[in-house]
């Protein structure tokens, strides 16, 4: 069997060890020209700047230990080589994070962004091979390609929890995005994918109406959430055959508060209206050929949701344009606060992907 040592990282600790300096000794310019990720990333005098949870970087390397250059006390971090696991970094600090004891040869590595730090940025600095070893060029982008849109559900919201009852702290360290339904998903069906999810958020109104004045779509268009005003360079090989959107949960889940400025029908109303321009951009950026999908799902106490999404494609009239609904049935909810556990995850992505196989995809 293989033994694999990971500098000061053993299971779920925070502490590997850092080299010093390491971040800016052994980048590059360069820095996509070896690493291969779809996420939203902003790429400055090599160090890839980035904020949405499920972000990931490939790359392959010859040797018996692989270094990750990263900058990031606000999120976690799963390291794979060759497809397994082999540490989580929880917030780490910045430097250098060594994998060592590998067997001699060439492997894969990932770097995949497990939690929601919307608050803040984070930034990666590339793969730096152990002595003795050597970076090789970076894998072949998938062709199959997809985006998932939406909330908590969306980003894998405490999917690792034993317990219902979580603080903000068991939620970061039990919330993985690379474990969400979408990324299972995806991963079945070969794809580079994004999960661009924001816990909280709705497409008019986010939870019991927090923070007012402001939704989902504030944020949609940015790489850096944090950031008031950025704006994701989209590149020219980021379109995606299929768009899935999951939001309303938010908008639905809670009784409208007093001083709200909202009637029942004119949430309603709202909700449509927003989900047809937030269409318009989709077709807009991805064009015609793009097949979205508007997801819906079991909302307790009320079918809001489900009746306004369908709505809105029945409205559309496109043929590019599908309603999908998972339903609740043989869902556990054992995530914290009531949120789908991995095992529903799990769930999820076998009806997920069931569902695209009928689609009319170009892939």
């Amino acid at each position: 069997m293989r033994t694999v040592r990971v500098t000061a990282v053993l299971a779920l600790l925070a502490t590997a060890t850092l080299v010093p300096g390491t971040a800016q000794a052994t980048t590059t310019p360069s820095l996509l020209s070896t690493v291969h990720t779809a996420g939203r990333v902003e790429v400055d005098a090599g160090t890839a700047r980035f904020s949405w949870p499920g972000v990931y970087f490939e790359g392959r390397f010859r040797g018996t230990g692989i270094g990750v250059v990263l900058d990031d006390p606000a999120a976690d971090y799963d390291v794979q080589v060759d497809g397994a696991t082999v540490a989580t970094l929880v917030t780490p600090a910045a430097g250098t994070h060594w994998v060592t004891g590998l067997a001699g040869g060439r492997h894969t590595v990932r770097l995949v962004k497990r939690s929601e730090s919307p608050w803040a940025t984070s930034a990666f600095g590339g793969f730096v091979a152990a002595p003795g070893g050597a970076i090789l060029g970076k894998p072949t982008p998938r062709s199959r390609q997809i985006e998932f849109i939406g909330d908590s559900y969306t980003a894998g919201y405490g999917n690792l929890s034993a317990s219902r009852d979580c603080t903000g702290d068991e939620v970061n360290r039990t919330t993985n995005a690379d474990l969400s339904f979408g990324a299972l998903a995806a991963k079945r069906l070969n794809a580079d994918y994004q999960i661009n999810a924001f816990s909280g958020r709705g497409m008019v109104r986010n939870y019991n109406g927090g923070e007012p004045g402001t939704s989902y779509r504030t944020y949609y268009d940015r790489a850096l959430l944090a950031v008031d005003g950025d704006v994701w360079p989209k590149p020219r090989n980021w379109r995606p055959q299929v768009v899935v959107v999951g939001l309303g949960i938010n908008d639905f889940s809670t009784a409208i508060n007093p001083g709200e400025p909202w009637t029942q029908q004119g949430l309603l109303d709202a909700y449509r209206t927003a989900y047809h321009g937030f269409l318009d951009k989709l077709r807009a950026r991805y064009g015609p050929r793009t097949v979205i999908v508007v997801s819906a799902t079991y909302v307790y106490n009320t079918t809001a949701l489900a009746d306004s999404a369908q709505q809105v494609v029945q409205e559309r009239g496109d043929d590019r344009i599908r309603y999908w609904y998972y339903s609740n049935e043989g869902l556990d909810y054992l995530g914290c606060h009531w949120h789908p556990s991995l095992h529903d995850h799990q769930a999820i992505a076998d009806r997920l992907t069931t569902y695209l196989a009928t689609l009319p995809l170009p892939w």
